[in-house]
């Protein structure tokens, strides 16, 4: 008896590791996000960093989206999603100083820090 209690123990904690996983990806990371098509881009003046912005169409049901990944022009890094918001559908990029990103009126330090439309 002991045996099976384990057993059926062990599968809810799998299963609900795995639901956890999937919630968290599908809800509160920016990993998956479409890909969309560039719209704009923009360097920061010591040409250290280069935000691309792109437009997710989203078609008949959902709302255009504007997602902006931060690529790293000195190192090998791959780049990172910093921005996504929904319910945009053009974008504007300023750079504030070579570490501070305007995007839409949302204020990033980069590399630390997104905006993520989801988490607000």
């Amino acid at each position: 008896m002991k045996k099976i209690i384990k057993r059926i123990s062990f599968f809810i904690l799998g299963v609900t590791i795995i639901l956890l996983t999937v919630i968290y990806f599908a809800f509160f990371d920016m990993v998956f996000l479409p890909t969309g098509t560039l719209i704009a881009q923009s360097s920061s003046s010591d040409g250290t960093y280069t935000v691309r912005a792109y437009q997710v169409i989203g078609g008949t049901t959902v709302s255009d989206s504007i997602r902006a990944e931060l690529i790293f022009n000195n190192s090998n890094r791959m780049p990172k999603n910093i921005y996504w918001n929904y319910r945009e559908s053009e974008v504007i990029i300023d750079w504030i100083d070579d570490d501070t990103v305007l995007i839409n009126g949302v204020e990033l330090d980069v590399p630390h820090e997104k905006f993520d439309f989801r988490n607000q």
